[in-house]
């Protein structure tokens, strides 16, 4: 691990403050001078004056989406160098200018939402917004529309009316529970919420969609796993985008949820600059089968307003793939789709879908045909992950 906040020999009481996933979320990073006090290692060297040199990328997006970031995540970012970790947490000035393609709901979740906090967009399955907050507050983020904002936090009445739709379309076989992160919320709204569900016996499939197995898992309690062991079966779905997000804390939270008789899938997203290359790729699916689990999606970054410097281009999304099949396991090897704009669902990225190239079209599960934005130009002075992070080179 890169020099870290924990490179000192801690005390006991120390210890035992990391260790606890409250306390790990109430001494997040917020501002520029709470992330030097986290650490304190790199003043003086150039990550200080890479991100003291983004302080108008922290006040332009500061009203729009906030900066938040645990001490344990902050742990992992390099020293002295602009790595995977930084990339994904520090603000950009590309947030705050964006393309005439993008769109605050680009998914249109919010045109399917029979209910607040609910959307209802394939016939068999719903997407419940359990919280809007987060361990850490990623820059790409798909629902920075209302990610980081308390006051669109879901309340006990929007959660009981979510409950009542989902008990009562029986046609709906699966829910999946996102955010934000669910796992910010109490064991016990977990357990109330969950328990609930169980009851409705057509329901086939819980999915539970978290970071905090990346961000902060020391959520990953004891407590927490007995309760997953008491609901299951249940999948828990986590969102790890880089090797050097695998570290002994997070392998330990999987073990926690896998022995409680959890399947663990993984969906990552496709990052210019932090995962875009063979070597990347193959490091993180690696890692993740070592861990027992299983890469389900890597996604296109979707066309969210202030997100367009995360875009990789298909064109180079379709290659990778290609070269990722010989190179890895097929276990090991996620199936890379897309979110149509418009709320025409998610669809590979293959040719049983690929219906036009020019501008690039895809047909959804009803056959509708969905238009999405042409590539970014090649010279938009981006870098891929073979160019900025350590051992990111193709091969």
């Amino acid at each position: 691990m890169p020099g870290t906040v924990f490179d000192k020999p801690p005390t006991v009481q120390q210890k035992l403050k990391a260790s606890d996933w409250q306390w790990q979320l109430q001494n997040r990073a917020k501002t520029l001078e709470q992330l030097f006090a986290l650490r304190p290692d790199i003043l003086g060297g150039p990550m200080e004056k890479e991100i003291r040199g983004r302080q108008k990328a922290f006040d332009g997006t500061a009203h729009q989406f906030r900066f938040s970031v645990t001490p344990y995540y902050l742990s992992l970012a390099s020293r002295t160098e602009l790595d995977p970790i930084w990339r994904q947490i520090l603000p950009d000035e590309a947030e705050l200018s964006d393309h005439r393609f993008t769109q605050p709901d680009p998914l249109a979740e919010e045109s399917h939402m029979p209910v607040p906090g609910l959307t209802h967009r394939y016939p068999d399955r719903v997407l419940w917004y359990l919280s809007h907050n987060c361990a850490v507050y990623c820059r790409f983020c798909m629902r920075k529309r209302k990610v980081s904002r308390s006051e669109s936090a879901p309340t006990l009445h929007q959660r009981n009316a979510a409950l009542e739709y989902i008990r009562s379309n029986r046609a709906i076989s699966e829910v999946i529970l996102s955010g934000g992160d669910p796992l910010s919320q109490s064991d016990e709204i977990l357990y109330s919420i969950l328990s609930e569900l169980k009851r409705m016996d057509h329901l086939s499939s819980i999915r539970i969609h978290t970071r905090m197995p990346v961000t902060c898992p020391q959520r990953i309690t004891a407590s927490f796993a007995r309760m997953l062991r008491r609901l299951e079966p249940i999948t828990v779905v986590t969102h790890f985008n880089h090797a050097q997000e695998c570290t002994e804390q997070s392998a330990r939270a999987i073990r926690q949820i896998r022995r409680s008789g959890c399947l663990v899938l993984n969906q990552s997203v496709l990052l210019s600059g932090i995962n875009d290359s063979v070597r990347a790729q193959r490091d993180l699916q690696h890692q993740l089968l070592r861990m027992g689990v299983k890469p389900y999606y890597l996604h296109q970054c979707d066309e969210v307003q202030g997100v367009s410097h995360f875009r990789v281009n298909l064109s180079r999304g379709m290659e990778l793939q290609k070269e990722l099949r010989g190179r890895n396991p097929g276990i090991s090897l996620p199936l890379y789709v897309i979110d149509l704009p418009g709320g025409g669902g998610k669809v590979p990225v293959d040719s049983s879908y690929f219906v036009q190239k020019s501008p690039p079209e895809f047909k959804n599960f009803e056959g509708h045909r969905f238009a999405v934005h042409p590539d970014i130009p090649e010279n938009s002075g981006r870098l891929s992950a073979s160019q900025s992070s350590p051992g990111g080179e193709s091969i």
